[in-house]
């Protein structure tokens, strides 16, 4: 902790009367960060403004935003609150860091502030890269995030990188810093809770200091993809110009470039929702431009569709979604026809629209994609398999719907459930082995 308070005192380089803004939710991370500002304030005159979200999804979160205001008012802090009153359709974690982030946004504007810290630690780092390797990612998204992000008007700094949760626990206990606790931390379902608790600890037990390990991997990584970018920038006025990829310059890159080049296009597009793109997706991208169809399209995360044209490629928000489409589930999807399939922790149900499927019978990651010609699949409870055209047509589904009607397959391309329809024979009940539960609305 005393390299994050040097980094503050030393490498940060605040002036007299400078404002900096920061997230702060109430829990171990965030309050170490807001006294070590507050301490800061006090040696370097500094205004420090304290922004709290109330994510409106638990009971506590009330209580919580007036704990953190009790602290900012006892500590000279300037507090300032918002309470994300609705969410969408869409995927609640990233709706919810959009919206976070879009209100630092307001606040760093308002003030004219010139930084927003941030409490993200060495742990967080690891469980980032972590999960990205695991389920495929950009060499940006693989290295994690960095301690700096320039943003245009402010800078992102993420002082305590370079610490242990123990670190900051440790230093709470020593400076007797109080805090909340939000329960859902600990709960399995959630995919970076699981690396948290037994992930991390494991390869900590290989290394007390593996932390360092993954800070100087994410810097590797940044410095290797930053180097490549240089070198794609001073391609892309050639080959791509006003959202349109030029197919013919395109095809005659080395396959390294080329990827780089894909990958460069959705970092730009998607920002900081990374999260949302995988190398599945680049890899679709790839196969469109190598289609031999002259016009195609394929869908992507947050309603984007990447479209083919002849020589060009273009990437579109689809406002109304048709065609063919096929798209990775990983924890969410919106689909082109309007309706949604999430993955669920529980569920009472057991009609047509939730369903359990055990790993040990397919393989992940799944996709949904809409019917191709020839589709069938095994009914549950039926012997042999049915045309899923069949089943349209039983179950009086209207021409204009089927071709956007949603197919779960696995890796290999099985369909294993047709959402709000059929189960298939891979569907498991409640009291049978499963390890993922599938909701379809």
């Amino acid at each position: 902790m005393e390299d994050a308070y040097r980094f503050l005192m030393e490498d940060v380089n605040f002036k007299y009367g400078d404002t900096v803004v920061a997230a702060i939710s109430g829990g171990p991370d965030s309050m170490a960060l807001l006294h070590m500002l507050s301490k800061v304030k006090d040696a370097m005159e500094i205004t420090v403004v304290c922004a709290h979200v109330n994510h409106n999804v638990r009971k506590e979160s009330s209580e919580e935003a007036i704990f953190v205001e009790k602290f900012c008012r006892n500590h000279g802090i300037i507090f300032e609150y918002m309470k994300i009153e609705d969410y969408g359709d869409d995927n609640f974690h990233n709706e919810a860091r959009t919206k976070r982030y879009h209100y630092f946004g307001e606040l760093v504007k308002k003030y004219h502030a010139k930084f927003l810290f941030t409490a993200h630690h060495g742990d967080d780092l690891m469980e980032t890269i972590l999960m990205r390797i695991v389920r495929g990612s950009t060499l940006r998204g693989y290295s994690g995030f960095s301690y700096k992000v320039e943003m245009g008007n402010y800078t992102i700094l993420r002082p305590f990188i370079g610490v242990t949760k123990e670190e900051i626990i440790e230093y709470n206990k020593k400076n007797k810093i109080p805090y909340v606790k939000d329960a859902s931390n600990d709960k399995d379902v959630y995919t970076r809770n699981r690396f948290r608790k037994y992930v991390v600890p494991a390869l900590k037990k290989e290394d007390p200091n593996v932390h360092h390990k993954f800070l100087k991997f994410s810097r590797t990584l940044l410095e290797y993809n930053n180097y490549i970018d240089r070198q794609v920038e001073n391609l892309m006025p050639r080959i791509y110009m006003q959202n349109e990829l030029n197919l013919d310059e395109f095809l005659k890159l080395d396959h390294v470039i080329a990827m780089k080049v894909i990958y460069y296009i959705l970092e730009h597009v998607y920002q900081d929702d990374l999260m949302l793109i995988t190398d599945h997706h680049a890899e679709l991208i790839l196969q469109l431009i190598l289609s031999k169809k002259a016009n195609a399209y394929i869908y992507l995360p947050n309603h984007l569709k990447a479209v083919k044209a002849y020589d060009k490629l273009t990437f579109v928000c689809d406002e109304e979604p048709n065609g063919s489409y096929e798209i990775e589930l990983i924890q969410y999807l919106n689909l082109p026809n309007g309706k949604n399939i999430e993955v669920i922790s529980k569920s009472s149900k057991d009609d047509n629209f939730i369903c359990r499927l055990s790993s040990e019978e397919v393989v992940f990651p799944l996709h949904v994609r809409n019917r191709m010609n020839g589709d069938k699949m095994t009914v549950k409870g039926m012997l042999g398999r049915k045309k899923i055209n069949d089943i349209f047509i039983d179950e009086k589904i209207p021409m204009n719907e089927r071709d956007l009607w949603p197919i779960v397959v696995d890796s290999k391309g099985t369909i294993v459930w047709l959402p709000g329809l059929k189960k298939s024979k891979f569907d498991k009940t409640k009291n049978e082995k499963y390890d993922i539960i599938l909701k379809y609305y």
